[in-house]
């Protein structure tokens, strides 16, 4: 039977308390790993996810960043260096949050916000927490995208652009870093369900859904896609954009 097995491994999950990157963090503690819960600001819930984690026998520790700017990175960076707890994995996952609308009307703060939050987030967890996985000659490395990244749908402006910024970090990065030891990959949600649906009963399934799986993903789909891109069996994928939105979008050769 073949399992998965990150005992003795160490993962940094960025926007731990968020809606995916919560089940992401449980996912990946409840194969072995050693977890390490980013957040921004909803402080009390990362607590209680901490103590969640810490039921499942793995270590773990709760830091906070923003993730757009560089001193405040490599300043959580020392702060996780000081436990002895520096990642082997690294899953970039925070996002803000902004109002959709069409290019014409969006505020332009909120593409800087998301230029910082998608393209500087992986730029500047590769500076702070790439260098220690060159030492050890292995590495994981997962950024969180999204299937607007090939919709471009209208609305989506703001964040398709920092997203497709983001996509181009990825694939120089393993270009540049595969010769480590060091996989760098993508997940890339659809419209997936999370616990504030559970919450609000918003687990909209219409009879009309146009996804070619006929559904919404879950969260745990998610989670289970990086938690195997952080395996080794995946040992040998590198530069890869995964999808994981029932076929909504289908990435061309």
């Amino acid at each position: 039977m073949i399992s998965i097995d990150l005992s003795g491994k160490t993962a940094l999950v960025t926007g731990a308390s968020g809606q995916l990157g919560r089940v992401m963090a449980k996912t990946l503690a409840a194969a072995g790993a050693n977890v390490i819960l980013h957040c921004f600001k909803n402080h009390e819930y990362a607590a209680s996810l901490s103590r969640e984690i810490a039921a499942l026998n793995v270590k773990t520790m709760t830091v906070s960043a923003d993730v757009g700017k560089t001193e405040s990175v490599f300043a959580m960076k020392d702060e996780i260096e000081k436990e002895g707890m520096m990642p082997d994995i690294i899953v970039n996952n925070a996002v803000i949050q902004y109002s959709w609308t069409d290019i014409l009307s969006q505020d332009i703060k909120d593409f800087e916000s998301q230029f910082y939050s998608c393209v500087m987030q992986n730029v500047n967890m590769a500076k702070a927490f790439v260098p220690e996985m060159i030492k050890k000659g292995y590495g994981r490395v997962i950024g969180i995208n999204t299937e607007c990244a090939i919709q471009c749908l209208p609305g989506q402006g703001a964040y398709a652009s920092a997203k497709r910024g983001m996509d181009g970090i990825i694939r120089v990065l393993a270009k540049e870093v595969g010769q480590y030891g060091i996989t760098v990959n993508q997940v890339a949600p659809g419209w997936t369900i999370s616990d504030n649906d559970r919450k609000n009963h918003s687990e909209v399934r219409p009879s009309d859904i146009k996804i070619p799986l006929r559904r919404r993903g879950s969260d745990q789909e998610v989670a289970n896609a990086v938690l195997f891109l952080a395996s080794d069996l995946a040992s040998y994928i590198t530069g890869a954009y995964l999808p994981v939105c029932g076929g909504n979008v289908i990435p061309a050769i």
